[in-house]
């Protein structure tokens, strides 16, 4: 296990001194690996708060290059990378703001043919990709190589964030066995709302990665901001699950053949 060195105290002294995080927390964070899918403005905010919290290592997954129309939500990016790699702006800010980060980026979608991979060398997986396609994936990664994921996501003015741990709360296909037909460009986006939810996405990584606080274990959190209306539900952990529940015959090698079974 890597140790904290004198940078490290430094930087970040305000938050080794919060009760029930210490050194101790800090050093679990520095040798932790977070998978961010989605490096947009949910997942660009996850990412960067991730970084200034002293996470060891991050693994930025996301295909496709920077619209213009992006640019009123996704903090990593500039003006001047329109047409260019997401990902790649992304880790060069990142490196910017914390040099002492470790990042991997990978200019893809999650897919069948990575999943498994980009999964079994992270220790918690930061759902925020905008298509349920990668989400399922991701889930049924999780679920197959037992690691945690936070799940986020927000349409329009709603947001929902909760931390699945395989094996002891309910999967994504336990709380949406129907999964929404979700447009991209379908709907509007004020940047502070993946902002908001990507802060709060960030805290729940941490809280679970060092032990601080209560992550949302078996709870989720729905938010309307245009109230500010803020509601804790608690989703049935479904026992016949397809891809968290018991009855599976075999065990499978793969995200997609889980998926596939089900």
């Amino acid at each position: 296990m890597l140790e904290l060195s004198a940078i490290d105290l430094e930087r970040y002294q305000r938050q080794i001194q919060l009760p029930g995080f210490g050194e101790e927390g800090q050093k679990k964070l520095k040798n932790a690996t977070a998978l961010v899918s989605g490096v947009g403005g949910l997942g660009g905010t996850v990412a960067l708060y991730l970084a200034v919290a002293g996470i060891g290592k991050l693994i930025l997954v996301r295909g496709g290059n920077l619209r213009l129309d992006d640019l009123n939500r996704q903090i990593l990016m500039t003006d001047d990378w329109v047409g260019k790699s997401r990902v790649i702006k992304a880790e060069e800010t990142l490196k910017g703001i914390n040099p002492h980060l470790e990042i991997e980026a990978v200019p893809e979608f999650v897919t069948e043919e990575n999943v498994d991979a980009l999964v079994q060398r992270a220790d918690i997986v930061m759902s925020c990709a905008f298509s349920f396609t990668e989400r399922d994936l991701l889930n049924a990664a999780c679920v197959l190589w037992n690691k945690p994921m936070v799940e986020a996501a927000m349409n329009g003015m709603d947001a929902y964030l909760t931390t699945i741990v395989p094996g002891k709360t309910p999967c994504l296909s336990c709380i949406f066995p129907e999964k929404p037909d979700w447009d991209r460009w379908g709907f509007g986006v004020v940047g502070a709302v993946p902002g908001t939810l990507a802060c709060l996405a960030a805290l729940e990584a941490i809280k679970y990665l060092t032990g601080l606080g209560e992550p949302l274990l078996g709870k989720l959190l729905t938010m309307d901001l245009n109230r500010l209306e803020f509601a804790k539900r608690r989703p049935y952990r479904d026992p016949h699950c397809p891809i968290c529940g018991e009855s599976h015959q075999k065990e499978p090698k793969s995200a997609s053949a889980l998926l596939q079974a089900a």
